[in-house]
């Protein structure tokens, strides 16, 4: 019986991310981004974050649309609940990250994936935010992410996947490490 190799298809074009990772290489001055985004309060705890262009490969770039997150804190709280958490955007941005990376390097390892879901919990003690208890951290204590992947591969396989999609992960390093933060007033 002859078998047919069907090309992996995650949608992600892994030969122009080589090809960039070649050419940053060559000029890695190019590699220097500068992402934004802006906050605009509108009541109570509630605000909209707008994102709408970068800079980077020494040029400015704009996104094809503006992208636009609504913020809020929820009824027990004491506010409207009009958008998701600060604190609950981080984790999503973590599990997007870590996501993308998941299918990114299974395109590249010739891995075809039917499903990624990607869970995230975040403990924290709201007493440090409250100044309630000074000992205690205003951020995550903890936050676990659990990977649910459907994949044509071995177990073993889609635990490597999930670790190279960490090790390269940007958000996983930003929460993960120290990053100088510098808050001015205009």
């Amino acid at each position: 019986m002859a078998t047919i190799d069907t090309p992996v298809d995650n949608g992600v074009n892994t030969e122009a991310l080589l090809g960039a990772r070649e050419a940053l290489g060559v000029s890695p001055e190019a590699a220097a981004f500068t992402w934004r985004a802006s906050c605009n309060w509108v009541h109570g705890t509630h605000s909209t974050s707008t994102v709408q262009g970068f800079s980077g490969l020494g040029t400015e770039h704009q996104h094809k649309k503006t992208f636009t997150f609504e913020a809020d804190h929820p009824e027990c709280f004491a506010s409207q609940d009009i958008g998701a958490t600060p604190v609950e955007t981080v984790l999503a941005g973590l599990a997007s990250c870590l996501t993308a990376g998941v299918a990114a390097v299974a395109q590249h390892r010739g891995i075809q994936l039917r499903s990624v879901v990607a869970t995230l919990e975040g403990d924290m003690n709201i007493l440090g935010i409250l100044g309630a208890d000074p000992d205690v951290r205003n951020g995550f204590s903890a936050i676990r992410v659990r990977f649910d992947i459907d994949a044509d591969a071995s177990p073993d396989d889609i635990r490597a996947l999930v670790a190279q999609s960490q090790k390269r992960s940007a958000v996983f390093d930003i929460i993960t490490n120290p990053t100088a933060v510098t808050v001015e007033v205009a």
